[in-house]
């Protein structure tokens, strides 16, 4: 889909739905910073987890990381803010934007830190989370599709929805993922 936005065109996909917006300057340079910074996100974060790169390749994972932190905290944070704010959806889809946006950066600032100050362990948990809210780009177009086939809700309704489960079970799998890691360490440390 970033492929098909970068003829800037605006009547298609996802825009159709936001007519209202699209001559707002604001809103028009976050939707374009989000859509085309969100899939450097998405390609760096999927390499970070890498045990080949990590092990062999330490300097290019810390470059990687990097870029896909400054992405996160500084590019996308603020653009999705301004997107989540004109959200369709009323109020749950906007609050639902809100609280992915404030724990991905959240998240992504804790992992930061702590690979700063040496808490490997620490700073892998908090990469899982903000990973799985990165990856909330194709779960949540993925629900949408299933949503829209099984139940056939309204175009409201259906966006309500798979704006929550865009990203809350890929929360609830990383946290699981974790404490199942978690787990096996303490097995194999005892």
């Amino acid at each position: 889909m970033a492929i098909e936005y970068s003829s800037f065109e605006t009547d298609i996909h996802f825009l159709r739905y936001k007519q209202d917006y699209i001559n707002i300057p604001l809103w028009k340079a976050a939707f374009y910073t989000h859509v085309f910074s969100s899939v450097l996100a998405l390609a760096a974060g999927l390499t970070q987890f890498s045990d080949v790169i990590l092990k062999k390749y330490r300097r290019l994972h810390r470059i990687v990381g990097w870029i896909y932190a400054v992405d996160i905290l500084i590019i996308n944070f603020p653009a999705a803010m301004i997107m989540a704010y004109y959200a369709n959806g009323l109020l749950p889809s906007k609050i639902a934007f809100i609280l992915l946006d404030c724990l991905w950066f959240w998240f992504t600032l804790k992992a930061v830190i702590a690979a700063r100050n040496k808490e490997i362990n620490k700073h892998k948990r908090f990469m899982i989370r903000s990973f799985a809210l990165t990856f909330s780009a194709i779960t949540l177009r993925s629900w949408k599709i299933i949503l829209a086939g099984v139940f056939h809700p309204d175009p409201l309704t259906l966006y309500m929805i798979d704006a929550w489960m865009g990203f809350v079970p890929n929360l609830l799998l990383a946290e699981w993922f974790i404490w199942r890691t978690n787990k096996k360490q303490a097995i194999a440390q005892s």
